[in-house]
């Protein structure tokens, strides 16, 4: 690693300088304005599938064609703001995740992101078209169980591998009670078991750090431990082009370490949020029936959920406070003022370029 200059992540034949991949972020936090405006800073920027004009004026089908529509359309519109790396993160989790994942391959995105369940048949989608695949663990089973089948059944690995600690926002690949008991691994601990993996293969697989990873001396950090790049995305969300409501961001700017917590997710998963008369509402046994235009989560039982997260979510993002909750990072509450993406990602350079010098040897 040169301390003189900041070091590139590389994914085949994509250059990613800074090496910062934009979080996906779903219910329409990060969308078209956000991912480009990332994009354009040398990072890589990255639209979250999820959510997308699901709760449009339809029924049945036609609210999965509203979603897939909504998306083909915030590509397009992200294309058309960046000619940098542009990205999507399509979670395994969504019922119409083969539909997206076509959608993406056919609009020439660099990048497919894939999270919230094992991305196993992911490969069978690309059909020869030069799109990066990088899935999401939390563990380096799972990612050896990927890699396993990917190269059993398409003569493939991962482009690059995205290791997500706890301290990530939104939904969690940690059991509830590792989380509750302080047993869950370090970050730390499970992208070293990534890495001895990863550097199993020839070439090496590119290793991407994420969760709670908020300064620049925290990208210098992995960066060290052997990344070659992270994954941020609580960072974006206090940002001018980030797609949110400002109710939302300011949540973040208002927010305590106290005011983050963790709560039950009807999908069956634990979810980290920002605590609110809302989230402390649900915690006590809310609920709130509702009727499912379709099921847009496999995991999710709308006879038996308490409530819509999608609906929660989407109303978090038009800035409905009052009967939603904002998804955030551990550090959420370290967000004291919305700047330009630009502005951010200077700061978070300039974090980086003195960390690294200052371990730069003396050889004087």
């Amino acid at each position: 690693m040169n301390g003189n200059r900041i070091p590139a992540l590389s994914i085949g034949n994509l250059t990613i300088c800074p090496p910062i991949i934009q979080g996906g972020m779903g219910v329409r936090v990060s969308g078209a304005m956000l991912a480009s405006a990332v994009a354009n800073t040398g990072c890589a920027g990255v639209i979250a599938s999820a959510g997308l004009g699901q709760f449009a004026e339809a029924r049945g089908t036609d609210a999965k064609k509203v979603s897939e529509d909504a998306f083909r359309f915030e590509i397009r519109k992200a294309k058309g703001l960046t000619s940098g790396v542009l990205g999507v993160n399509i979670m395994g989790a969504l019922a119409n995740h083969d539909e997206l994942v076509q959608i993406a391959v056919e609009e020439g995105v660099d990048i497919i992101i894939s999270g919230a369940g094992l991305p196993l048949s992911l490969p069978g989608f690309v059909n020869g078209n030069d799109v990066k695949l990088i899935p999401v663990v939390s563990s380096a089973r799972t990612f050896g169980i990927i890699c396993k089948r990917w190269r059993s059944h398409y003569n493939r690995v991962p482009d690059a591998v995205i290791v997500e600690g706890h301290l990530a926002g939104g939904h969690l690949g940690y059991s509830p009670q590792s989380l509750a008991d302080g047993s869950v691994m370090t970050l730390e601990s499970i992208f070293a078991e990534v890495l001895e993996i990863a550097h199993s293969f020839e070439p090496c697989i590119p290793v991407i750090a994420a969760g709670g990873i908020f300064t620049g001396e925290d990208i210098a950090h992995f960066l060290g431990a052997g990344a070659s790049g992270v994954q941020m995305a609580t960072r974006f969300v206090c940002t001018d082009e980030c797609d949110v409501h400002a109710n939302f961001k300011q949540a973040y700017i208002n927010a305590s370490s106290s005011d983050i917590t963790i709560i039950d997710s009807p999908v069956g998963l634990p979810g980290r949020v920002i605590d609110n008369d809302f989230v402390q509402a649900i915690k006590q046994g809310r609920t709130m029936p509702f009727e499912c235009k379709y099921q847009c989560l496999r995991t999710c039982n709308p006879k038996t959920a308490p409530y819509c997260i999608a609906k929660v979510l989407s109303d978090a993002a038009d800035g409905m406070m009052d009967k939603a909750f904002a998804f955030a990072g551990a550090n959420a509450f370290r967000c004291r003022e919305i700047v330009s993406v630009r502005k951010l990602v200077d700061q978070l350079t300039a974090e980086l370029m003195a960390a690294l010098m200052a371990h730069v040897p003396d050889t004087l």
